[in-house]
């Protein structure tokens, strides 16, 4: 579906509300527009100097809202997650290789190195030792090997020697992939693999 323009009119009438001080998201009521179309037309607007201080008090306010709401998320969450014991990391390693995981064989690559560390940690608790595990690591050219070994070691807790196969792609990346991908294989890890699908297969029948 093809996007319809906004009139002159309306496009004038984000950019004036911005220079009166509103806010985002008092222009996104006002206007009746998306948070994308309101932040195209206002990101070069300054707000009047005669309005700074309005502004500035509705965006501290904004921020002390924002602050309150993640403070009562986090008191909600440990009174929902009081203990992980056994059956919820199965649960976790369940749910985390059917989004990540290769479903023909004991095999997941990804970039977040706390949640290939949580899916260590639940392999661990199935028996799997730090000598089956057999990690890889696929780098951009950009990234110093040496470093990209320390932080995933590091962070996985495991011996360096565990990563086994450095892979370089051509080309340089930033951001999420600093220190590259990591993708984490299990010695002959047929019955743990078909452990974890047995268990995939039990949440889709059950939820």
């Amino acid at each position: 579906m093809s996007k319809v323009a906004l009139l002159q009119k309306e496009i004038n009438q984000i950019k004036n509300l911005r220079k009166t001080g509103h806010t985002i998201s008092e222009i996104k009521i006002i206007t009746k527009k998306s948070n994308g179309t309101v932040f195209k037309y206002i990101k070069n607007v300054t707000v009047l100097s005669r309005y700074q201080d309005v502004w500035k008090a509705k965006r501290g306010g904004s921020k002390a809202k924002s602050l309150s709401e993640w403070k009562e998320a986090q008191i909600k969450a440990s009174n929902i997650i009081k203990q992980i014991g056994f059956m919820e990391k199965m649960l976790i390693l369940s749910c985390l290789y059917w989004g990540e995981g290769n479903k023909t064989e004991l095999n997941l690559i990804n970039s977040d190195p706390s949640m290939v560390r949580v899916v260590i940690n639940c392999l661990k608790d199935l028996g799997i030792k730090d000598s089956e595990l057999k990690i890889s690591l696929r780098l951009f050219e950009n990234i110093n090997k040496k470093k990209a070994i320390s932080f995933w070691a590091n962070t996985l807790l495991l011996p360096k020697n565990t990563i086994q196969k450095i892979d370089v792609i051509k080309g340089n990346k930033v951001g999420k992939l600093k220190y590259g991908m990591c993708r984490l294989r299990v010695k002959k890890g047929g019955k743990h693999f078909k452990l974890i699908i047995s268990m995939i297969d039990l949440i889709r029948q059950k939820i």
